[in-house]
């Protein structure tokens, strides 16, 4: 049986559409030794132009696939926690009791899909706890280790702010520490 992996993704934009071509293709043509036993996707039918188009990506390649939306999951406590979270400058209790609830639902959805790697590719949302300690799972981040943390466009903001003279990008594995896992593989260059 090829290495089985699964793929998480928001799936927002085409940079997620591309990422996942590029996996499938290499998978297709032997360059990576596996296959994609599913997709999962953040958000739903509906909810934005790009994320449908991931999602028909998805379906073309015939891949299992997964949606469960992030912003329609108790959206209130979603909202509360997020502007607890700008409030504190660091996630709020309610955030962090929102990200755990979501993981949870995350798993239930997954729990008959095997995969020995996830991989988060576009994927918008910060895992909790529990499902980084139940998966193993790599994360395609924007910058070198010990660089700006958060998304590409947080990422580039301080990068620009700080003036850097070089960045990177890299796979690191996912931990409780936002962007913080070991890594696997990285890359740095000059701006």
């Amino acid at each position: 049986m090829p290495y089985q992996i699964g793929w998480f993704s928001t799936g927002g934009g085409e940079g997620s559409r591309e990422l996942l071509t590029t996996a499938y293709n290499a998978i297709q043509d032997g360059t990576i030794p596996g296959e994609i036993a599913f997709v999962f996707c953040s958000r739903e039918r509906g909810e934005a132009e790009g994320s449908d188009q991931f999602m028909d990506l998805v379906e073309q390649y015939g891949i299992p696939l997964v949606s469960f939306s992030s912003k329609r999951f108790d959206p209130k406590k979603r909202r509360q926690g997020l502007k607890d979270s700008k409030k504190l400058g660091r996630d709020s209790e309610t955030l962090q009791a929102w990200r755990i609830a979501y993981d949870r639902e995350v798993m239930k959805r997954l729990d008959r899909m095997h995969a020995e790697l996830n991989v988060l590719a576009g994927y918008m949302l910060v895992t909790g706890a529990e499902l980084c300690r139940r998966h193993t799972i790599i994360n395609l981040h924007p910058a070198e280790p010990g660089g700006p943390k958060g998304m590409w466009r947080e990422v580039i903001r301080e990068l620009i702010g700080t003036r850097a003279q070089r960045t990177g990008v890299m796979m690191h594995l996912v931990t409780e520490v936002l962007d913080e896992g070991p890594p696997i593989t990285y890359c740095t260059f000059p701006i």
